[in-house]
Formats: C-alpha cells, sequence, structure tokens
C-alpha cells in the first residue's frame, strides 16, 4: 500500500467506510458527490441540507471554515485521496452534527485540533505525519470509534492521551517507519488494531508482539525478513503472559520457512483461536526432519500456555520461492495439527498427507490447488471432518471422491466444484459415506449417470452447470433430498419427483425447457419454489395451464419475473409470461367444438331464418328455371326456324285473368317496340274463322304457348281446348314449346276430371309462380323473356348455330 497517489490518477472509487465500520444511523436522503471532478477548492452552492458530501479522489489542497459553514446539518465528510498538507479543523467548527471525516490518503504533516463532539470516525491514515497526530482534543472525544492514524516513529508516550478511549479500531500507517518504542501500542484500548508496515523494510517483531498484547484482532500488512535466522527476536516471556490477541491476520508475507515455522510456534502457544497468512511467499531451505516438526508442534513452557487453543488455520494465495523442498515434510506440518479448520487456499498443492492418528479436524478448505483423485486414499483417521471444501482442483472421477468419503463417518458437506468430474455406469459403484447431507458438484462434466452415484441420504444437492439432459427413470431413490438445483443443463422438461418425493426446493434455470408438464405439481406435491427462469419458453396452452397451477398451488415460482419470458412463437417473442394469456376457448378443446357447434347451429338457424323471411328458395328456383331456360333454348335452337312463325308466345288465359294479362303480362313482355311479338285473342283472332280454328292457327305460328293458370283457368272450356292443341303440339313436333305460369294456387280438387292432361302436365312440367312480392317481379319476367326471346324468321335473318 503506497502513501502517497498521483494527482492525475482518478480511479473513481467511493470511498465511504462508515458503513463498514460504525454501525450509524442517517438518512442518506441529502447526499452531494464530487468526487472525480477534478476540483482545487470545495465547491460553492452545496444544498444547506446536505447530510453526506463526498469529495474524494479531487485535487483540493486546502479547507476553509467558509468551506463548510453553510452546512450545519452535514454529518458525513469524505476527503480522501486529495493533496491536502495542513489542516485546522476548526474548519469544522459549525458542523456539530459531523460524525464521520475521512482525510486518509492526504499530504498532512501538521494539523490542529479542535474538539469535535459528536464525531465517530476520524482517518488520519497515508498521510505524512512524523510523529502520531494526537492531541489533547482527541482523548475527550469519548463518540470516537474509529481512528486512523499515520506516522513515521512512535514514542512509549504518544497513545497515553487516548488510552482511555474503549476505541472499536485503530488503523496505524507506518509505511516510513523509523522509530518505533517497544511496548508502545498495549497503551491503545481496541478490539481491532490493523498496521501497515513499510513493504521495502525488515519488519519490526515488535509490533507484531506488541499488537497481540494490545487487541483481540490483530491485522499487520507487509511483513519481510530477509535477516539471518540467528537474529530473529523471540518475545520476552514476560509479555507472551499478557498476548490477548485471539484472532490474527498476516497479509502480504515473504519470509524463510524456518522463520515461518517459529512465527507458527509462537502463535501456537499464545490465545490465538484463529491464524489467517494472506498473500504468503517463502523460501530458505526446509531442514527441518519429522522429529523436529513434532518438536515445535508439541513445544510447552512453564511460562506459556501448556496447549494451544487455535483452532482455525487460513493460508491463502501461497506461494513458493523454492526450486525443490520437501513436501511431505510441509504436508506432514499440516496433517500433524490439532485444530478443528484448516483452510489451505490457492496454494498449487498437489497433496495432501491423511493425518497418522484420529485427528481433530473438523473443516477443511482446499479449494484453488491441484488435488486429484489419490488424495486421503483409504484414511481412516478424519472420524471428525464436516466440511470438506474442494472447487477449481483436478478431480476426475466422481467414484473415486466417493470413496475417499467413505471413512469420513461425520462428513455432512462436500463441496467438489468446478473440476473435472464425470461418471460412467461401467465403474465401480459409488460408496459415499451416509452421513453426507449437503453435496456440491456444480460446473464439473457430469451427465444423466450422476442420478445412478449419488449419496443415499444428501439432503442438498447443487448438480448445476454440467450435462445432463434428462433424469434416467431407473436411478436411486433420494427420498431426503430437498433442495435440488440443476440450473444450466441441458433438459427439456421438468424432472418430476418421482424418486425425490420430499422436494422443496427446485431451479432449474438455463435449461432449454419449451413447455413444462403440468403434471409436475401433481408429482411434487411437497415443492415449494421452483425456479425455472431463463428458458426459452413456447408460450401455449399448455405454458398457461402450467403457470395457473403454480399460482394456485402453495409452490411459488422464484426470482425475478423479467426472467420468465416468452422465446416462442414469434409473435410472443419478448412477452413476460405474467402477461401471457390465451383465452379459455383457445386452450379448451372440448369447450371449442361446443362452441363451433353452438355457432354453427346458430348460424343456420339464422340463414334459414332469412332465406325464409327474404324466399331465398324461390329465388333459387327461378334462377335455375332461367339457367335451364336459356341452355334449352341454346342447344334446341333449329338451324333453321319455321318459315311460318309469326309470334313469338301464344298466350291462353281466362278472361277473369285479363287484367292481370293485359296491364303487367303483356306490358312487361312486350315493353322494348318490336322485341317479342305476343299473340293474344283479342287482337290476333282472323274474324269469320270460328275459335278452334283460329287457336289451332295462333298456336301454329306461335314459338311458345303461355298458359296463364288459375282456378278461373280450370273452368274455362276455350281454355281447355287451347291446351288440348298445344299439348298436342308438344308429342306431334317433339318440341319444348310449353310454357305453365301459375297466376294463383289451384287446389287439386278444383281440377275437373277431364283436365287429366292439366294434372300431368302440372306433375311433370316445371311451372313459373307468379310470385306476390313486388321485389321478385323482375326476376319473374326476366325468366320468362328468355324462355321466349327468339329471333323470328319473318323479322330478323335466320340465326345459324
Amino acid at each position: 500500500m503506497g502513501s502517497s497517489k498521483s494527482v492525475s490518477q482518478c480511479t473513481c472509487i467511493f470511498l465511504f467506510t462508515l458503513w463498514n465500520n460504525m454501525k450509524l444511523s442517517i438518512e442518506n436522503k441529502f447526499t452531494a458527490n464530487y468526487s472525480c471532478s477534478f476540483l482545487t477548492n470545495v465547491p460553492k452552492g452545496i444544498p444547506t441540507q446536505t447530510k453526506v458530501l463526498d469529495l474524494s479522489q479531487n485535487n483540493i489542497y486546502e479547507v476553509h471554515i467558509s468551506d463548510f459553514s453553510p452546512l450545519p446539518e452535514l454529518q458525513v465528510l469524505n476527503l480522501s485521496h486529495n493533496i491536502i498538507s495542513k489542516l485546522d479543523f476548526s474548519a469544522f467548527k459549525f458542523n456539530n452534527d459531523l460524525q464521520y471525516l475521512d482525510l486518509s490518503h492526504n499530504k498532512m504533516s501538521v494539523i490542529k485540533c479542535q474538539f469535535m463532539a459528536e464525531l465517530r470516525h476520524l482517518d488520519l491514515s497515508f498521510n505524512k505525519f512524523n510523529a502520531l497526530p494526537i492531541c489533547q482534543e482527541l482523548g475527550i472525544m469519548f463518540q470516537l470509534e474509529y481512528l486512523g492514524l499515520s506516522a513515521t516513529m512512535i514514542r512509549r508516550s504518544d497513545f497515553r492521551a487516548i488510552a482511555h478511549l474503549q476505541l472499536h479500531t485503530v488503523f496505524l500507517t507506518l509505511e516510513d517507519l523509523t522509530d518505533y518504542d517497544s511496548g508502545s501500542l498495549p497503551d491503545l484500548s481496541t478490539r481491532n488494531l490493523h498496521i501497515v508496515f513499510p513493504a521495502n523494510k525488515d519488519f519490526n517483531f515488535s509490533l507484531l508482539y506488541d499488537g497481540m498484547s494490545t487487541s483481540e484482532k490483530l491485522e499487520l500488512f507487509n511483513i519481510k525478513y530477509d535477516l539471518s535466522c540467528k537474529d530473529f527476536p523471540f518475545p520476552p516471556l514476560s509479555l507472551e503472559k499478557e498476548f490477548k490477541t485471539s484472532n490474527l491476520i498476516l497479509n502480504n508475507v515473504d519470509l524463510s520457512w524456518t522463520i515461518i515455522l517459529r512465527i507458527f510456534m509462537i502463535v501456537w502457544y499464545s490465545h490465538v483461536e484463529s491464524f489467517t497468512v494472506k498473500n504468503l511467499t517463502f523460501g530458505g531451505e526446509t531442514k527441518l526432519n519429522k522429529p523436529d516438526i513434532s518438536s515445535i508442534l508439541k513445544y510447552k513452557d512453564q511460562h506459556v500456555v501448556s496447549e494451544s487453543l487455535i483452532k482455525a488455520l487460513t493460508l491463502e494465495h501461497v506461494r513458493n520461492k523454492l526450486f525443490y523442498f520437501n513436501q511431505e515434510l510441509v504436508y506432514l506440518a499440516f496433517s500433524e495439527m490439532n485444530i478443528e479448520n484448516l483452510t489451505i487456499s490457492d496454494a498449487n498443492m498437489p497433496y495432501m498427507l491423511c493425518p497418522e492418528e484420529p485427528s481433530l479436524f473438523q473443516y477443511f478448505d482446499f479449494s484453488y490447488n491441484d488435488l486429484t483423485d489419490e488424495v486421503f486414499k483409504n484414511c481412516s483417521t478424519l472420524t471428525h471432518l464436516k466440511t470438506f471444501i474442494l472447487p477449481r482442483n483436478k478431480f476426475e472421477k466422481l467414484s473415486k471422491v466417493s470413496s475417499m468419503t467413505s471413512k469420513m463417518i461425520s462428513l455432512k458437506h462436500l463441496d467438489i466444484s468446478r473440476n473435472l468430474l464425470y461418471y460412467n455406469e461401467e465403474e465401480k459403484h459409488c460408496n459415499w459415506t451416509e452421513t453426507l447431507v449437503k453435496l456440491n458438484l456444480s460446473s464439473n462434466k457430469l451427465t444423466d449417470a450422476v442420478f445412478r452415484c449419488l449419496p443415499l441420504h444428501v439432503q442438498i444437492l447443487d448438480l448445476q452447470n454440467n450435462q445432463i439432459s434428462t433424469i434416467p427413470k431407473e436411478i436411486i431413490k433420494l427420498e431426503a433430498l430437498s433442495e435440488l438445483n440443476i440450473a444450466f443443463n441441458r433438459l427439456t422438461d421438468l424432472p418430476g419427483c418421482r424418486h425425490f418425493s420430499a422436494l422443496k426446493f427446485l431451479n432449474i434455470e438455463m435449461n432449454q425447457i419449451l413447455t413444462p408438464s403440468s403434471d409436475f405439481f401433481q408429482s411434487c406435491q411437497n415443492i415449494r419454489e421452483l425456479k425455472a427462469g431463463l428458458n426459452p419458453f413456447k408460450c401455449s396452452c399448455e405454458l398457461q395451464d402450467f403457470i395457473n397451477l403454480a399460482k394456485q398451488g402453495p409452490a411459488r415460482l422464484g426470482g425475478s419475473p423479467k426472467l420468465y419470458v416468452c422465446e416462442y412463437p414469434e409473435g410472443w417473442k419478448g412477452t413476460q409470461l405474467k402477461d401471457f394469456h390465451l383465452s379459455e376457448i383457445a386452450c379448451n378443446t372440448a369447450l371449442l367444438l361446443v362452441t363451433v357447434l353452438i355457432i354453427t347451429v346458430v348460424l343456420v338457424a339464422l340463414v334459414s331464418f332469412l332465406c325464409i323471411y327474404f324466399d331465398a328458395p324461390w329465388y333459387l328456383k327461378m334462377m335455375w328455371q332461367w339457367t335451364q331456360t336459356k341452355r334449352r333454348v341454346w342447344n334446341s335452337y333449329p338451324e333453321e326456324l319455321p318459315s311460318h312463325l309469326q309470334f313469338h308466345a301464344f298466350i291462353s288465359y281466362s278472361e277473369h285473368d285479363s287484367l292481370w294479362v293485359k296491364n303487367d303480362l303483356i306490358p312487361n313482355l312486350e315493353r322494348e317496340e318490336g322485341s317479342i311479338q305476343l299473340c293474344v285473342h283479342e287482337r290476333n283472332f282472323i274474324p269469320g274463322k270460328s275459335i278452334v280454328e283460329n287457336i289451332i292457327n295462333c298456336i301454329e305460328k306461335s314459338y311458345k304457348s303461355i298458359f296463364v293458370l288459375s282456378p278461373n283457368f280450370v273452368q274455362s272450356e276455350w281454355c281447355h281446348y287451347e291446351l288440348y292443341f298445344a299439348h298436342h303440339k308438344l308429342f306431334s313436333e317433339s318440341s319444348n314449346s310449353l310454357i305453365l305460369i301459375l297466376l294463383d294456387p289451384i287446389p287439386q280438387y278444383i281440377i275437373p276430371a277431364r283436365y287429366h292432361k292439366l294434372k300431368a302436365l302440372m306433375a311433370k312440367r316445371t311451372y313459373l309462380e307468379w310470385p306476390k312480392e313486388k321485389s321478385k317481379h323482375g326476376l319473374f319476367w326476366a325468366n320468362l323473356r328468355a324462355a321466349i326471346n327468339i329471333n323470328l324468321p319473318l323479322t330478323v335473318k335466320t340465326r345459324k348455330v
């Protein structure tokens, strides 16, 4: 850690450590952040109600009382990482509520103190003070909990002014330390002591021993010692008796193996319960043999504690400068430690010895190393081990891992994630310890076969980020399993709980599930939370059924709604499942069929009603007759019409119907002059000839014969004659010359028996029925004109077909 910083380098890190070191209750409603703004002075115009002000990472070189006097409610002020060289605390005279003041990482060498009644956090570390900046005013700041200081020398009397303060944390930066009076630190009364020593100087071990006599927790940075092992200073026995540190942390350590062992010996028989070494680099020769190791670890003296109190040893990020050293000696030293917790992480450790005798180890963390399947093979002395953490090693065969645990009769938690594990069914049977209840196998190379190699009594199982595509039907029943994490795999459907009857939590995020089966909730009746987000959902009726069941049951869908999004079909893509909805009719086949049937029946009824109301059958009938008539006329048209034809049609009717004939029939057929010639007895019968002769003559000279049928027609004798002769022509000439118009309905019972020809014609031939509705008259006349409209030989040239 450097004591100076480049002004031009602005890292823009918000340095509020208040919430890590203090338990303040401050409303963070009014915050002004001016960090990394290239300021040289405190800006004007800061809101007067500001409570939190960040001026860090700037180029401010001085502060004045006028800078902060307009901010009477200020509680938190961060002035770290500036270039302030001197400071008069009277600049904060009007900030009576100020509780947090960070002035670290400046260039201050002189300060003038001012009593600040509410101040709880004061950081003056990483500055340019020669002597510790402790003044009499600090001694009466009874609210003070955190104090950061820096100096190049420390005298025995420096801490006496604040010795009575009950501090929570003291942070000392001694990066340019030139002189230290042994025994100075114990004057402090603090629970936590952090000391940063110069990185390029040999460490003063008096700071270690005094620190261990000062605080419960001691953390030292930059421990380097290049002098001979013979010059290594052991603590005086009188001081060892005063050691009260229970948590010791050494950070950035570069020592020889021999000195490391000596420090271990000192710590081992002190009051330290937790010993942590971070960023450890060791060198030198390792000439100690096994008896030497045992004598160090079992060293006792009447002036120190007779038994080691240490419970936890942690070594993180360990590197060595030796080309060759006796690794077995190192592993032996660790394996023979009778402690509860041992952590050796990121140490490139390829192996670890099994303790020769039953050990007290309860917790192992060997993460980020190079351990393989051969570690702790047939090891029966780890009978108290409960937790084993092994991520990021080089384990490969799951069956061998299971065998490794078989004799760990107290093991409950095993984390072997981020390795190279796989399992083939051809391998030997897995042999797990029966006590294992929590197993982490995430981020390996495991496939579906892993479900045939799992501990029977496991309760929490993590299989995320593997290569699992389905859960086989024939697997070991895990009746105690309550939590299963199978996210980031290749599953296409929910697994169901056939083999996991006690399952309560399931994470199946980031798989390939399109439509989860709604049978899942029937299978997994104990499920309480299902996390299924980040799957490529196909939004369909089946998915909607699944969502509805999830809402109705005791299980809830875990995770943010943003994780549940439709991927298919294209029209729903990007829609959150909470916004996806299909109508019930679209998803219920039976309801859809009933609805379609009802609609069909209604439409048929409606069409039938409309047809009846608007007489559609009659229109269809007339259209058919018109079409057929045109076809017959076209197909039966002779090469050359007889030359004697003079009329398009002869009209036969009863005198009682003459009004309709004269006012409707004739005008509508002859409305275009010369187009149609009708033969009517009133105007075309030749005087002097008999009626029968005139009838026969008119029928012979007419292309068609039109009979207007009505009850009146059957009562007319002459109409009967006309019908008789026309019927005779029909059969004698094999022509289609007869047209019947039913003007009024004729009941069968009123037709005389002698009119048998009329009965036969009405039964066999199609007739035109005169519609009573006026709207239908146009189609009636069109049909009738089409039946008789030809070019007569006497009026136009003969038509050739």
